[in-house]
Formats: structure tokens, C-alpha cells, sequence
């Protein structure tokens, strides 16, 4: 347990909100729901809420999750490791469009798992209170469904998702998806869920960088951030009509003073930390010149930090004003300040994981290499909205990266990504969990 956050959600509307510690993703799509989480967000796998005897088999997944999601790097056997668990999570080509919905190897050995305990913490506490629950990880929500619970809500958390987050016989079970996009929709199709039980809401975004369902803060924001991302004024002569229309012309007046400010994330299990400083190596002199701001964003683990620090030391840039290394001692800690960070941020550099879907903030990203079946279709979709730039050698970042800047490309990517994107997915969770319905806008800022 323990997400915390301090973003309210709608008064009287209550869930039991559950997420694992499996990597980041999984945890940052339900901490915008912190608000409504009876008795906080639960943590499936972690010991607050696992008996001992459950415990010992998610430590032991865990572990090789983390291994795995780590191997790449490794020399020559890297490859062949990290290929194990990318083949579980392995996801069909999109085409031809064909029924999918048998079950496979992996969702029999994922119930399988179930009728071991995994889960049986979660759902033995849920039944406390009818609550719906709303699960950003697969086997919480089919473990809740195969205990006959109620309202079972589960949150896809990319654009396209392995056979795995469905139950082996779809047609039997009551789970309700929350997709982020409509390839993650199309797919669900394919695996057997029926058009009544998916829901468009869009990824849940944090409520402090929407600021209220007007989108007071997010407008603010990126009025600022394209006023950055435009230095040699390439995209505000083509685009001012239509940025002063959704923003507002008090959201476009250039204010706040400040360099232009890169954030480099690493993955949850502390993936590419080595791209992150070979990128600073290069963006240095741009640093010490006071031209841009860089962000070490190293999540929770402290390993991740001191890396991260003792680069920054032995690149000379300890104490510079221009560096900072953002995480925290606990998930709480790090959302917090990685969200109040985002505020002026304008290019975020990551693998296409979750944070993907940050792009409906206004936030360019900078793509680095794709990590897992998931992430690779998760670029495509970046690709096929225009808001993801594939990244170019870290090395030279210090020359590609302010090309495409005074291009205008960023400019055009985050613009594309705020419009394309949806915003709205912690508002139509609220909106679900309360009505059982949710509303439906063509609306680029309200769906």
C-alpha cells in the first residue's frame, strides 16, 4: 500500500483501487485515483496485503521480472534471457483481424497462479465493502472475477496488450476494460471482451497536471512549454490560431523565464540508466551554458540514484543548477515530486512504456529503445499521432536534438500529442465508478 497523493477525486465516489509492483507502469496508472482508493491503493504483491505463504510466490516473480527486464544489457547471453519474458509477453501482429480469443499457455498458467493464492490478499480484504474495484494489473482483476466480486474495473495501461489480460473463457467473465486508444479497443475485440464491456476513457493522468476538468493547469503549461519548444519561431506562424483557441490568449503570452528542460526516465527496474548519462555527457556544454536544464528521473530504487549521482560528480555538474536527480524514497515520494517536476518540463526522453501516454499533457517524448512486446507497439502508436520522436545516438544528443528543437519539430510533436491524445481518463473512471456509464465527447480536450 502506499501510493499516496493529494489529488482530490470527485466527491462520494469510492473504489478499491489496486495496482502490483511490477516495474512503474502499473502503480503510475492508478495514482491519479489515489483520491477516490478506499483505505489507499492496494499493493497486491507487497507484505501489507500478501500473507507469507502468497508473499513467497510473488517475491519469487518479482525477482525474475526484474532479472529479466534487466538482461538485456548483459553481454552475449543478454539477449537470449530477456527473450524468455519478452515471449510471455509477446503480442500477435495486428493483422489479419482474427479471433483470438482462445486461451493460451499464458493464461492458464496465470490462473493457475490464482488458484495457488496469488491475489487471494486483494480480494480477501475487498469483500469487506461492495465497493467496485479497479485494478491496473491483469490477475488482481481476473483473480476478483473468478471470486464471483462485483464491479470489476481493469485499466489497460498500453496501446496494445497480450492475450493475458483476458480470461481464459472471456464469454464467462464480467471484467469491464478502461483503454487508453483504440488499437488497445480493437484488440480486446479479438480476445473476446463484447463492445459493452470496454470503455474509451483514455490513460488516467494526474489531476494536479490537468489542474480541474477545464484543464486550467495543463493549458498554462503547455502555453508555456511551446513558447520553449519554438525558439527560432518556426511552429507559433503556422499554429497561433488554433493553439489560441484551445488554450486561451491569456495561455499564450511567453512568461517565465527559464531554460528549456529535459527529463530523461529510466524504467522502474532501472532500464537505460547508461543512455541517460551518455546523453548528459554530450547535452554538458549546453548545460553549463545555461541553455537547457536536464532531469535524471530515477524512480524509486536507490541504486538507480547513486548512479545516476555519481555520474553527474564525475562529469563535473555536482551542484550545477542545471542538473537535478528526481526520484524518491517511496512511490509517494517519487510521484510527487516527478509530477511537480512536469510542470516545466518539455521533452521527456524514455522508452515507450506507460509514460507514453503523458503526450495528451502536451510533453514531446524523445524515444528510446523499445523494451518488451508492449513498448514496440506503444512507439507505433507515438509514431502514428506524431508525437514521439525516435531518438538518434545518444553521444550527439548535444547536436540532433537542438536541430530538431529549432526546426520545430518538439513544438509539433507536443501539440500533436495534446490534441490526439486523451486527457480525460481519470475524470470517466471517476464518472464510471459513480454512474456505471460514462459519457462520450468528440471534444479533443474532453474525451
Amino acid at each position: 500500500m502506499g501510493l499516496g497523493g493529494e489529488a482530490k477525486g470527485n466527491e462520494g465516489v469510492r473504489a478499491w483501487v489496486a495496482a502490483a509492483n511490477m516495474g512503474l507502469g502499473h502503480k503510475r496508472a492508478v495514482q491519479p485515483l489515489a483520491g477516490i482508493a478506499e483505505g489507499g491503493i492496494i499493493v497486491v504483491n507487497s507484505p501489507e496485503v500478501a500473507k507469507p505463504d502468497e508473499q513467497k510466490l510473488w517475491d519469487q516473480l518479482l525477482s525474475v521480472y526484474e532479472r529479466l527486464s534487466r538482461a538485456k544489457g548483459i553481454p552475449v547471453i543478454g539477449n537470449a534471457l530477456f527473450g524468455i519474458m519478452d515471449y510471455f509477453q509477446k503480442i500477435k501482429p495486428a493483422y489479419p483481424r482474427i479471433d483470438l480469443s482462445g486461451h493460451t499457455l499464458q493464461t492458464t498458467w496465470n490462473e493457475k497462479m490464482i488458484d495457488r493464492g496469488v491475489c487471494r490478499g486483494m480480494v480477501e480484504r475487498i469483500k469487506a465493502k461492495p465497493l467496485p474495484l479497479v485494478s491496473s494489473y491483469f490477475t488482481a482483476a481476473i483473480a476478483a472475477d473468478r471470486a464471483g466480486y462485483g464491479r470489476v474495473y481493469c485499466i489497460i495501461c498500453d496501446a496494445d496488450i497480450n492475450r493475458v489480460w483476458v480470461a481464459s473463457e472471456p464469454k464467462n467473465s464480467r471484467i469491464e476494460y478502461l483503454v487508453p486508444c483504440g488499437s488497445a479497443m480493437r484488440r480486446l475485440k479479438q480476445y473476446g471482451v463484447p463492445d459493452e464491456r470496454i470503455f474509451m476513457t483514455g490513460f488516467p493522468l494526474p489531476l494536479e497536471l490537468l489542474g480541474d476538468p477545464e484543464l486550467g493547469v495543463l493549458k498554462a503549461d503547455l502555453g508555456q512549454r511551446l513558447r520553449h519548444l519554438d525558439p527560432t519561431d518556426r511552429f507559433w506562424p503556422l499554429h497561433d490560431k488554433s493553439v489560441e483557441h484551445f488554450l486561451g490568449p491569456a495561455n499564450c503570452a511567453s512568461r517565465h523565464d527559464r531554460p528549456l528542460t529535459l527529463a530523461f526516465c529510466v524504467g522502474g527496474a532501472g532500464a537505460q540508466k547508461e543512455l541517460a548519462v551518455e546523453a548528459l555527457q554530450s547535452l554538458k556544454p549546453r548545460v553549463q551554458a545555461g541553455q537547457m536544464r536536464m532531469n535524471l528521473v530515477c524512480g524509486v530504487r536507490p541504486e538507480v540514484r547513486s548512479y545516476f549521482e555519481a555520474a553527474v560528480k564525475e562529469l563535473g555538474l555536482e551542484g550545477a543548477p542545471g542538473v537535478s536527480v528526481i526520484g524518491g524514497r517511496g512511490d509517494a515520494e517519487y510521484f510527487d515530486s516527478f509530477n511537480r517536476s512536469l510542470h516545466e518540463t518539455d521533452i521527456i526522453w524514455t522508452k515507450p512504456s506507460e509514460m507514453s501516454f503523458f503526450v495528451g499533457l502536451g510533453i514531446p517524448i524523445i524515444m528510446a529503445p523499445s523494451v518488451g512486446s508492449q513498448e514496440i507497439f506503444n512507439r507505433r502508436w507515438l509514431e502514428e499521432i506524431q508525437a514521439g520522436i525516435p531518438q538518434d545516438e545518444p553521444r550527439y544528443a548535444s547536436e540532433w536534438l537542438f536541430e530538431l528543437l529549432e526546426q520545430g519539430r518538439f513544438a509539433e510533436a507536443a501539440w500533436s500529442g495534446f490534441l490526439k491524445a486523451r486527457k480525460y481518463g481519470t475524470y470517466k473512471i471517476h464518472e464510471l465508478i459513480q454512474t456505471g456509464t460514462m459519457s462520450r465527447s468528440g471534444d479533443p480536450l474532453t474525451r
